[in-house]
């Protein structure tokens, strides 16, 4: 088997109020989905972040090669007003990349004109994940992939997902709406 790209031990954060999240063992290699899970409230959304180094922890180690954020609402999101053209020519200019961009991408099925409010639940996923390989990592990190999709589009999300070729670690609310497409799940609580 190929070296670990991201890997977890006892990784917890501990505030005044309690823990946020605890006692995460996690061990990613290439081209594997894993996901997060736990209840509501569970610190699922903040060991993600510290997956990918934006997020302070005070127990246990963390080794990762290259992340890369999709979406995650509230943290990472696309500017409703710009179109997918204007927010991918952005990041690759931040990246100093010269790519040239096509009107359409297999993950964005949106036109590149298109305004962001405008593309769907899954679109705007889509798009994330699009902006998040120009960065070339090695571990994709995706908040949310069923929340506000409808079974089949979570479905269409993870292969999607596959077929970058890129380990993924991703957060559900609904384990069960992944079940069947997974290499393994991880339960993240308090």
């Amino acid at each position: 088997m190929e070296p670990a790209l991201l890997r977890a031990e006892g990784l917890g954060l501990r505030t005044r109020r309690g823990w946020v999240f605890r006692d995460l063992d996690l061990v990613v290699h290439p081209g594997e989905l894993v996901t997060l899970t736990g209840p509501a409230g569970g610190g699922r959304t903040s060991a993600l972040l510290a997956l990918g180094g934006r997020f302070r922890t005070t127990h246990g180690t963390l080794t990762r090669g290259r992340t890369a954020f999709g979406l995650v609402p509230g943290v990472n999101e696309p500017e409703p007003a710009l179109t997918v053209a204007e927010h991918v020519g952005e990041r690759l200019r931040l990246l100093g990349l010269a790519r040239p961009w096509h009107r359409r991408h297999p993950l964005v099925a949106g036109e590149s004109d298109d305004l962001v409010r405008d593309l769907s639940p899954l679109d705007r996923h889509r798009l994330m994940i699009k902006l998040a390989l120009l960065e070339d990592p090695d571990v994709l990190l995706i908040d949310d992939i069923d929340v506000g999709l409808t079974p089949a589009e979570t479905r269409t999300l993870l292969s999607d997902l596959d077929a970058t070729g890129r380990a993924v670690v991703a957060v559900c609310r609904d384990a069960a709406a992944v079940t069947g497409a997974l290499v393994s799940q991880v339960g993240v609580g308090r």
